[in-house]
């Protein structure tokens, strides 16, 4: 079925072409047909499914066909809200590349950056406006935004806006909105929150689910059992014995992000850094260094990974497992993109083999071990390696930091 078939504009579909992709992906192929048809909609899809251009096609073809309001230049007519700035670029970077053919302008506003020249691009008006809750929040204070003639609304992976604690800013730009208008809310999960938000928001809302498991079937996934203690070693050994040259590494703390990269550099293994503490600037940076292969390897944090658009990204290692089974979907899915295959692989420690299991529950299936030759270790269950209960001390120990009840 190609993109045509779908209800949208040649100039849509020349836009399409130009990217270089030829046939819709499932979510696109099943939301896009019903936000042209002016439905809200509810979609849960992972990373890597074309879940954006799901829902930027047909916002930018109803934009167009409703023509540009001359009235009030300062009015949004189509806002999507994201969780981060990386997200919130990519977003961006795709209504400019999809709408190419179309007259209508677009932006995108996050905090990180001076807001001055933001509020001067709103000033003279846009069409599409994507922003972060709380950089979105602080231009309404200041009266530099006007969202009371919003048409459609998109709240991008609202699971991860709930989990960063920004459900109170959501609720107060909803507040700014009009109540006659389309939304679509995007999710990984429905989970009760989510439910909740939807039940407020949405009229009549149609239901897109792609299944969790449909964005990383092309991805090769390989777990390396090894000792915490040697993870570096066998990463930079990986990386240099193999002359992987794009790599996207998985960490879970920004100080760690930090000292794996420093590590990595006096392994004669260029790497930077990507997280949270990082002013925009240098976190565009490093991800433009990355793309252009002057860096081997980019250390990410989930968060700042959250919204990272590379393609034909060939390698993405779990240097540690996430602590959400969900989020190791995420991570993979940066990989194996627009039909291409992807190699994900996890160093495992014994340490963390209960994250293991839930990731493997969660994603229905084992994933392959593949021991390497000097550094594996066994993380089976049972086994010296592998994490344990807590043994009686630790008990005990938790016990006593906790307040008696006696009286």
């Amino acid at each position: 079925m190609p993109f045509s078939s779908l209800g949208l504009r040649p100039e849509l579909v020349r836009a399409v072409s130009d990217k270089g992709y030829d046939l819709p992906t499932p979510i696109q192929t099943q939301a896009i047909p019903l936000i042209l048809e002016g439905r809200d909609l509810m979609g849960s899809a992972q990373t890597g499914t074309g879940k954006t251009a799901g829902f930027v096609l047909p916002i930018l073809q109803r934009l167009d066909q409703a023509g540009r309001q001359r009235r009030n230049r300062r009015a949004i007519r189509a806002l999507v809200i994201a969780p981060t700035r990386e997200l919130a670029i990519q977003i961006n970077q795709s209504i400019e590349d999809y709408g190419k053919w179309l007259r209508l302008d677009s932006t995108a506003v996050f905090g990180g950056v001076n807001i001055n020249p933001q509020i001067k691009l709103l000033t003279r008006g846009v069409d599409f406006l994507v922003a972060t809750p709380g950089r979105l929040l602080d231009l309404l204070g200041r009266n530099a935004v006007d969202l009371s003639r919003v048409e459609m609304l998109v709240l991008d992976e609202a699971d991860r806006m709930l989990d960063m604690g920004f459900i109170r800013d959501i609720r107060k730009i909803l507040a700014a909105l009009p109540r006659d208008k389309q939304t679509l809310l995007f999710s990984a999960t429905f989970s009760a929150a989510i439910k909740q938000l939807a039940n407020g928001l949405l009229r009549n809302p149609a239901l897109v689910e792609i299944g969790r498991n449909n964005a990383v079937e092309s991805v090769r996934q390989l777990i390396h059992p090894v000792e915490k203690s040697r993870k570096r070693e066998l990463l930079s050994h990986l990386v240099g014995a193999n002359n992987w040259q794009q790599v996207l590494v998985f960490g879970r703390t920004k100080h760690g992000a930090n000292r794996l990269a420093k590590q990595l550099n006096s392994d004669g293994i260029t790497a930077v850094a990507i997280h949270g503490n990082k002013s925009q600037n240098a976190r565009t940076e490093a991800l433009t260094r990355f793309k252009a292969g002057k860096v081997q390897v980019l250390v990410a944090t989930d968060i700042a990974a959250r919204g990272l658009d590379i393609e034909q990204l060939p390698h993405v290692i779990n240097y540690e497992l996430p602590q959400v089974a969900e989020d190791y979907v995420h991570r993979i899915g940066r990989t194996g993109r627009a039909g291409c295959r992807g190699h994900a692989i996890s160093l495992v420690c014994g340490e963390e083999s209960g994250q293991l299991r839930d990731i493997e529950r969660f994603i229905k299936r084992e994933i392959p071990r593949q021991l390497i030759e000097g550094f594996s270790v066994d993380i089976s269950p049972g086994s010296p390696g592998a994490a344990a209960k807590p043994d009686a001390k630790r008990r005990r120990r938790r016990s006593a930091s906790r307040p008696s009840t006696a009286a």
